[in-house]
């Protein structure tokens, strides 16, 4: 069967080491998209994040979507406009927020458009993501927090030696009531429990009529491994670790080498 729907995650596939589209990326990708086969960016960013690239790729257009948030949200490429939402509560936050504390790790929440941190002293972590996304960051006492706001996401994020460590030491009930991965040796995110890149293009396949087999996933991380188990056609980038790797039916070159283009050209007569 044809495939007629590529997801593509951004950092670590989609962009190179420089976090550039090379251009032979760039013209796969619209070559095949002016012939009918939708492209998706499924990404942990938010919306502000990937608006760049959707331009580059001629993506912001009327009839395109994008997943963020890890699939928290589904939105329009044009202007964000959510088709999805699965998000976290203030409770959720309150929890989160605590348990990081007691784990000596830092923390992150995500609205739909501004990051949080409750932290004085900000990890670098988390100004390095407000610098790669352009999403607005804001000091927040947990007192001082909107009770009302609702999260995509939240996040732990420190060192990978810190982190790795904190995870370890996650209590049982964290899994039970989240989604929790690693979207980078430094990243661990916390979704809702019912959150993932595979739900939400399970969800856009079915809106766009299509069935798993006429889908194709491009990853190279943990977050990505829903996403590649549900697509028909699943690829894993060369620079993916192992886990996606075995996962995937089929491995292309890394984010150095052009990978997304040489798995498209791969599956797709170009």
């Amino acid at each position: 069967m044809a495939i007629r729907l590529i997801a593509i995650d951004v950092d670590g596939t989609l962009l190179n080491p420089k976090r550039e589209i090379t251009l032979r990326v760039q013209e796969i990708i619209r070559r095949v998209n002016r012939r009918g086969v939708a492209i998706i960016l499924a990404t942990g960013r938010p919306f502000i994040g990937i608006q760049r690239y959707l331009k580059e790729l001629e993506l912001n257009r009327d009839g395109q979507y994008c997943i963020t948030n890890n699939g928290a949200l589904v939105q329009n490429a044009v202007n964000g406009e959510s088709l999805l939402e699965v998000l976290l509560t203030f409770n959720d936050y309150l929890y989160c927020e605590r348990l990081s504390r007691v784990l000596g790790v830092h923390f992150q929440a995500f609205s739909k458009t501004e990051m949080f941190t409750s932290n004085k002293d900000i990890s670098k972590y988390t100004i390095r993501e407000a610098w790669m996304t352009g999403i607005p960051l804001r000091y927040c006492d947990v007192s001082n927090m909107d009770s009302n706001l609702m999260f995509p996401k939240l996040m732990m994020i420190d060192s990978s030696e810190c982190l790795d460590s904190a995870v370890a030491s996650l209590p049982a009930e964290v899994f039970k009531r989240f989604n929790i991965m690693k979207s980078a040796p430094c990243y661990l995110e916390i979704l809702n429990k019912q959150v993932n890149k595979g739900l939400s293009l399970s969800f856009l396949a079915k809106k766009m009529g299509l069935t798993r087999n006429e889908v194709m996933a491009i990853g190279d991380q943990e977050n990505d491994l829903a996403m590649l188990e549900y697509a028909g056609t699943s690829v894993a980038m060369g620079n993916g670790i192992d886990v996606v790797k075995e996962t995937a039916k089929f491995v292309t070159n890394s984010n150095q080498e052009d990978g997304v283009a040489r798995a498209i050209e791969k599956f797709l007569a170009t």
